[in-house]
Order: C-alpha cells, then structure tokens, then sequence
C-alpha cells in the first residue's frame, strides 16, 4: 500500500494529514511527533493555558478518536533520526519507515540565550511547547521577580500574564523600541502604554551582559552594567526554522527548507510546510511564522501531492492577545513608507501600512471590522485612498465595492 509519512505532528502536520483524507487519499498515513502530546495549538500556550484558563486538553487540535476514524497513523514521542531520500525512508530510533512522498512539517525552536552568559542555570525558560510552559508555570507567584529577554509579542504576552499575576515584571529590549522588526512605531507606542499603564517595566535599547547566579539565575546584568534581581527569566529572542533533519539528508536550506510553489523541496518526493518553509513570494522567497501559513500551506502541500498542481499563494494574517487587547494583523508591512491611523473609538484603534497608496498591512486593536476590511483590500490588491481610511466618516465597507 502507498505511504505518506509526515514528519512533524504540529499544526501544519495534522492540516495536512486531515486534509489529505478529505481529498480522498486512501492509502497510509504516518503522522510523526516528537513530543508525547497530540497535535496541538501553540498561540494559548503563552497566553489562556500559561493564565490557568485553559486546560490541556482544550488545546488539542483534534480528538484522539479523529486520527483513528480516519485511520492516521498518529506515533508521539517518536523523533526521526535521520532522511535517506535515495531509499525513500525515514528512520525512527532503528526502525526504517518507508514512504512514497514525505512532508516535512518540522516548525521551529526558540533561539535561547548562550550557556556562555548564563543561559543554562536553572530558571531560564522559552515560551514553544506544552513541555516549556509546564515547566514555567509553577514560577508565575504573585509578588516574584520577572526579567524577559526580548520586546516582541512572544515576550510581550508573557509580560502580559505576569503583570495580570501580580507579578513584578520587567521588559529588556535590545533595539531602540519593542516590536521594532515586525511593527511601526505607531504599534510599539500602544503597546508600550498599555504595558506601563499595568505596572510592566520596558527597558529599550537595553542589552543584556550575562545571568548572574549559581546553579540558577538570581538576576540579570544588562549592557549598562545595570543589575536587576530576578526570580526567574524567559527568553522572546525568535526562532528558527526547523531544518536539520532536511540539511543533513542534502536537501537545500535558503531561510528554512527551500521549496518551489508546489511545495516541493530539492528532493524528489520529499515537500515540506509550515514554519520550516521557505517559498516564492513576490520575487523573492519568504518563510512565516503563524497558525494561518502552517495551516494554508499544508493543506496546499495535500493538495498538490493529490494532482493539483496549484502554487501556493500566502494571504498572511497574524494575532496577539495582551491583557483585554486583541490585535489582528492582516498582510506584511515590508517596505511601507506611511503610516494612517483611523481612531481611536473607544477602544479601537488600527494603524494602516502604506506603500503609496498600495496598502500593504493592517494593525487593528480591538477593531475587527478593520481587520476583516484590510484583509479583504489587501487581499483584492486594489488601489486605496489613505485619507478615506483616517476620514472617521468613512464607512469601511463601502471600500470594498
């Protein structure tokens, strides 16, 4: 019988899985995880679930009865060693596990700060599995010290939590000003007073020296020499593309596994999806980190392996939750070279990328209709004028016809 072997048992793997039986696929498929939970959702893990509002199994992406009924092979606590493409095998611990196409969902892990200033004592964490936030939860008492490495939205919702603990907790942030890689300024200012206005510490263009400590950290020394007490420390420095299987079987890495816009990767049979992916964008290549990608690109992936033959076109769309602050993100903002805000209205407010007047990207807090509008405009590529967006009067809507 014909095998499909995805390794990888996150979002992008289950999508793909689920979405290859509803094409009709009827022969095997092989789901591998590296860790012992199912295949689950990552963004509460930082935010519902590390609060204590969440329970584990609420988190889950699909029953265990799912995989079942729909005869995936679902092994957990099964990482593959290694990829012989020639063979068409994959090996899990000694087993060598044929396949006829392989899917690479392999994700990413979080960047951690170096042993060489401190980053292996104890009471260090990062913020990526079930595993990571287990593990840190037992640290979010009421009145500790927090210090966390890194002012983007991993960090920022950690900060988040804590300060909502009644934790007191402090913000390093290397550049000039928190979410400098992935926002406008405009962004960086609201979320900068919303965490002042709980009591969050954000200490920009601030470096860390070293974790100070025996056998586990007591506080932080920062690049001005500064030293702050902490309890405990998270690191929200980013990711990385999850290749070393891919590498080391020969397959091309260009900022993730390299693929074309079939999702096919440098070796036959083999594709891949998700954080791991590298793909053609606009010219260029582009990876991206989010729920919507891993999902879309591996249904894509599904798809194509079944006949389709259709490139994948990314319609990237993000979110964040902060205290009682919902942000959606629709589109990328690289290369904007203006900003429009439209509001604020009570507590809504959204801040609008523009390239011209080619719009780009959407920041909405607390503004659903201008995400779903945004998203639909930029989806739709079609001119827009930026003083109709801040015209209060503008009904937004009325845009998209």
């Amino acid at each position: 019988m014909a095998r499909i072997v995805i390794v990888g048992a996150g979002q992008a793997g289950a999508a793909c899985a689920a979405k290859l039986r509803s094409l009709g696929y009827d022969g095997a498929i092989t789901l591998l995880g590296e860790e012992p939970a199912p295949p689950y959702q990552r963004p509460p893990l930082s935010k519902a679930y590390l609060l204590g509002e969440m329970e584990e199994e609420r988190l889950w992406l699909r029953s265990a009865a799912f995989y079942a009924e729909q005869k995936i092979e679902l092994r957990l606590g099964a990482p593959v060693r290694a990829i012989d493409t020639a063979a068409r095998r994959v090996m899990v611990g000694d087993e060598a596990l044929g396949y006829d196409e392989l899917v690479l969902t392999t994700g990413s892990t979080p960047r951690r700060l170096p042993a060489a200033i401190g980053g292996d004592l104890g009471g260090v964490y990062t913020v990526r599995t079930l595993a990571d936030v287990d593990a840190m939860r037992g640290e979010f008492v009421a009145g500790r010290r927090l210090v966390i490495v890194g002012g983007g939205y991993i960090g920022l919702e950690a900060a988040a939590v804590g300060a909502k603990l009644g934790l007191d907790v402090t913000v390093l942030e290397m550049a000039p000003r928190i979410l400098q890689r992935v926002a406008a300024p405009e962004t960086s200012d609201y979320f900068r007073a919303l965490h002042a206005s709980r009591g969050v510490k954000i200490l920009e263009s601030t470096g860390l020296e070293r974790l100070l400590g025996e056998g586990r950290v007591s506080g932080v020394r920062l690049s001005d020499g500064r030293e702050l007490a902490a309890d405990f420390v998270i690191a929200g420095v980013g990711i990385l593309p999850g290749t070393a299987l891919a590498e080391a079987a020969g397959i091309v890495i260009e900022n993730g596994i390299r693929t074309d816009a079939m999702g096919r990767t440098s070796a036959a049979h083999v594709w891949a999806a998700g954080d791991c992916a590298s793909f053609p964008w606009q010219g260029g290549r582009l990876r991206l980190e989010s729920v919507g990608n891993a999902i879309d690109q591996a249904e894509a992936v599904a798809a194509n392996i079944m006949g389709a033959e259709a490139p994948y076109v990314a319609q990237p769309w993000f979110w964040s939750d902060q205290y009682d602050t919902k942000l959606q993100i629709a589109g990328l903002n690289t290369g904007y070279d203006r900003i429009v805000t439209r509001g604020p209205e009570g507590d809504a407010v959204s801040f609008w990328y523009f390239r011209g007047d080619t719009l780009l990207a959407v920041d909405a807090m607390n503004d659903s209709r201008a995400y779903m509008v945004g998203k639909r405009l930029i989806e739709q590529g079609k001119p827009v004028d930026p003083a109709a967006i801040a015209d209060p009067a503008t009904v937004l809507k009325a845009l998209l016809r």
